[in-house]
């Protein structure tokens, strides 16, 4: 038996894991179960009669040795992102801005030529690589039809995973690459030591590897749990990232920081061994880390909190359904699907889930449920009592441009503690 047999248990469709994603420890402890949870890009048309539909157990686990949180089963990732994949990183206005503010950080850290390579892995719609495209050759990896949007820009793109023969592809076609990007996928990548080996295989002698990725520590800080399904296989502290690159492949992380997407996330580059002078970003982000994601009883404490999240906002929806209040949900990510299935909210409770114009889940039912997404204008012409912000951590953003446009009710934000918000 090899060590793949050893330490997954196939099942069908899904892995169930035995060790650590990065360390191969079986020292691993259960933190949180959220239930069975329908894949979150697998939409039936509204319309369609209810079928047979597979979900998958989402347990979180912690490995003290590499301090990596994880869940505890791998699903095929042509189950997660099938080929009509319909998300679009260029819809999303912090998503835009993070992109070029991502470009112009990383000019001033890392010097570029006009021949230098760039290459993003989940290149999506290629919104990153647009902010390069000027000025730098560019090259997308993503396997869903998505992709086509971006060769429209003019963005070079290989439809594809980024495997080891993807790798040949371009070191042949195209040379090593200055910078290597990845993100929102970084977390999402099965077999994660053999990415960063092509990643490495890939980059030059002093290219740089920049990711972003959902943030362990305001997921634990903010309670979002709705962050949790099976795209995400990892989700990383600065301390499992280290034991990742550094202390497993040889790439020194010489700068970090936390910034605003999907509710917090986290943006680190990596370059080989003493090729770039590491920033005192690193030591302080390690530092705020140790009190709060470092442990088993920290995880725990998190656990409890969310069960009781949850329960504040059924007794919210359960009085709001009594007074015969009628509830619109706002904005349909993935993160969406998390909470309405694991809270157990159904057509009964929220009339819509409503998206702006032009989104490629609107017609659709929310996965799991017979709520339908429609487009947004409905908010306005048939006002419910309530908007529940599904996409609460940018409510920020959404309400002031929800009241502008004409919305008169008042808004639920659910998370980290339900409140109504006038």
């Amino acid at each position: 038996m090899n060590h793949e047999e050893k330490s997954v248990l196939k099942t069908g469709t899904s892995i169930v894991t035995k060790e650590c994603q990065i360390s191969g420890s079986k020292n691993l402890e259960n933190i949180l179960f959220l239930g069975n949870l329908p894949p979150v890009n697998k939409v039936r048309k509204v319309g369609d009669s209810p079928t047979e539909e597979t979900a998958y157990p989402a347990l979180l686990q912690y490995c003290p040795d590499s301090h990596l949180v994880q869940l505890s089963l791998i699903v095929d990732a042509n189950i997660l992102f099938p080929a009509e994949y319909p998300y679009t990183s260029s819809t999303t206005k912090i998503l835009r801005e993070n992109f070029a503010e991502l470009y112009t950080e990383a000019s001033s850290l890392i010097p570029l030529k006009k021949e230098d390579l760039i290459v993003d892995i989940g290149s999506n719609d290629g919104n990153l690589l647009s902010n390069f495209q000027t000025n730098h050759k560019v090259l997308g990896v993503t396997p869903e039809d998505i992709c086509k949007i971006a060769i429209a820009r003019g963005i070079p793109t290989i439809q594809d995973y980024f495997t080891a023969k993807v790798v040949d592809k371009i070191l042949k076609e195209e040379g090593k690459a200055k910078i290597i990007t990845a993100t929102n996928v970084f977390a999402h990548i099965e077999r994660v030591n053999e990415v960063v080996e092509n990643i490495l295989r890939l980059l030059d002698e002093d290219g740089v590897f920049i990711s972003e990725s959902h943030y362990l520590l305001p997921l634990i800080e903010t309670l979002q749990y709705d962050t949790i399904y099976h795209e995400h296989l990892r989700y990383y502290s600065l301390h499992s990232l280290s034991n990742l690159l550094e202390k497993n492949h040889g790439l020194e992380i010489f700068h970090a920081k936390r910034i605003p997407t999907h509710g917090g996330s986290i943006r680190v580059y990596a370059a080989r061994k003493g090729k770039f002078k590491v920033q005192s970003s690193v030591a302080e982000i390690l530092a705020a880390e140790k009190s709060k994601v470092t442990s088993k009883e920290q995880l725990l404490k998190f656990r409890d909190d969310v069960v009781l999240s949850k329960l504040q906002l059924m007794a919210l929806l359960l009085k709001l359904k009594q007074e015969n209040k009628k509830i619109y949900g706002i904005s349909a990510p993935s993160r969406a699907s998390t909470l309405i299935n694991y809270c157990g909210i159904d057509a009964g409770i929220l009339d819509y889930v409503l998206e702006v114009k032009g989104s490629y889940k609107i017609g659709n039912y929310m996965p799991g449920t017979l709520i339908p997404i429609e487009e947004e204008s409905i908010l306005f012409s048939n006002q419910p009592d309530y908007a529940l912000l599904l996409s609460w951590h940018i409510a920020d953003e959404l309400i002031p441009k929800l009241k502008e446009k004409g919305y008169k009710g008042k808004f639920i934000v659910p998370l980290p503690e339900p409140r109504i918000v006038d």
